[in-house]
């Protein structure tokens, strides 16, 4: 699979990740790692698990996830 955002810009670049959000395909220059907080049931609420995971996103959808 080649990068979406190379290919919009005439390029060509193997992907080596997919956007957690809109499923692009993205090399490393376009790939975004965001912090992705994992949360288990825990009684009658929620614990989050203290070291964050890892969200892969492009850089179109990185600065949306960013905001909510």
């Amino acid at each position: 699979m080649d990068c979406y955002d190379c290919h919009t810009a005439g390029r060509t670049a193997t992907a080596l990740a997919v956007c957690h959000h809109c499923g692009a395909g993205l090399c490393a220059d376009h790939a975004r790692a965001l912090p992705d907080v994992v949360r288990h049931l825990s009684g009658t609420g929620s614990a989050a698990v203290s070291a964050p995971a890892r969200r892969i996103a492009c850089t179109t959808c990185a600065p949306a996830e960013a905001l909510g």
